[in-house]
């Protein structure tokens, strides 16, 4: 008896040392004692500008961009919509983001593409907004040629097409200048952003003159589209034939000459560019054939009625 209360004695003395030291070297517990485990809020995932969608318009803008130009590919134009885009609107993509949206959206920018083509401009009057700019020209000894010219957005008519001896502005502005008391002072003229058009110079120039100078958006060469398609044409036939050193200023006078008196314009109706510019109708008769440059330049030639 004596025994098995000393045992009890020891035990009871041991389990308060036990419980004594658990409570001054134990952990703390994680929950309170009695209340259940309260389970934290799912913090929601960080959205970067890899990962959050983009707007509507960047997909659109990049639809048309494609429409525009169809043989850039996606590299070049995630490196133009980030140059237009990146600083004015802090917007920029990736190669993969723009491969992703032309995959998705092939058949609207066909659609967007055969609108564009077909599309009919409203007619204009002449001499309201001229389109110049400036393009090359590779003859026999393989020196680049500068060659200028101004368009007439109403007429399609060529209204300079010549060669230049140097970009500055001053012999842009003698060029406009003779256009202008040969043809008439238009409202504006449509540049790019190159420095020889946009000078200081050129631009108070052409504010004594009463001309409003408007620039099109860098990057953005559609929207100076008559003189580019103008210069297209022109590319396209004479680099077909030998351009001699001392021949470029007769290539040029016999081109300007074809183009406003021979080769009829779809958005005019089938009219010449010189038609337009005078206001009359389509030349009925039997015509006069010519045949320019080795046969590069054929049509057939109405004289205009008095």
């Amino acid at each position: 008896m004596v025994m098995i209360l000393l045992g009890l004695l020891l035990w009871a003395l041991l389990h308060r040392c036990l419980s004594s030291w658990h409570r001054r070297y134990r952990q703390p517990s994680r929950w309170p004692r009695g209340s259940p485990p309260q389970l934290r809020p799912r913090q929601p995932a960080v959205c970067t500008a890899r990962t959050q969608r983009k707007p509507d318009w960047v997909r659109q803008e990049l639809i048309r961009m494609k429409a525009f130009s169809p043989t850039l590919g996606c590299r070049v134009l995630a490196e133009v919509f980030n140059r237009r885009f990146g600083i004015t609107r802090r917007m920029t993509v990736s190669k993969s983001h723009v491969a992703d949206v032309l995959r998705r959206h092939r058949s609207e920018i066909v659609w967007l593409r055969r609108t564009i083509r077909h599309r009919i401009p409203r007619p204009m009057p002449r001499n309201k907004t001229w389109a110049m700019d400036l393009t090359t020209v590779t003859d026999e000894f393989g020196l680049q040629r500068l060659v200028f010219g101004i368009v007439d957005h109403g007429t399609r008519a060529s209204i300079a097409l010549c060669e230049l001896a140097d970009k500055r502005s001053l012999t842009i502005l003698r060029v406009i200048v003779d256009s202008i008391r040969q043809f008439g002072s238009p409202r504006r003229i449509r540049v790019d952003n190159e420095a020889c058009f946009t000078s200081r110079l050129m631009r108070v120039a052409l504010a004594v003159l009463g001309i409003q100078l408007q620039r099109i958006d860098p990057h953005c060469p559609w929207q100076n589209g008559r003189v580019e398609r103008f210069f297209g044409t022109f590319k396209a036939a004479i680099c077909r034939i030998v351009v001699n050193g001392t021949d470029l200023p007769h290539r040029l006078i016999e081109f300007r000459a074809f183009y406003n008196h021979v080769r009829p314009h779809q958005h005019l109706g089938g009219q010449t560019p010189a038609e337009a510019w005078n206001g009359i109708a389509r030349v009925h008769g039997e015509g006069e054939r010519v045949e320019l440059w080795s046969g590069f330049l054929s049509g057939w030639y109405f004289p205009m009625k008095e």
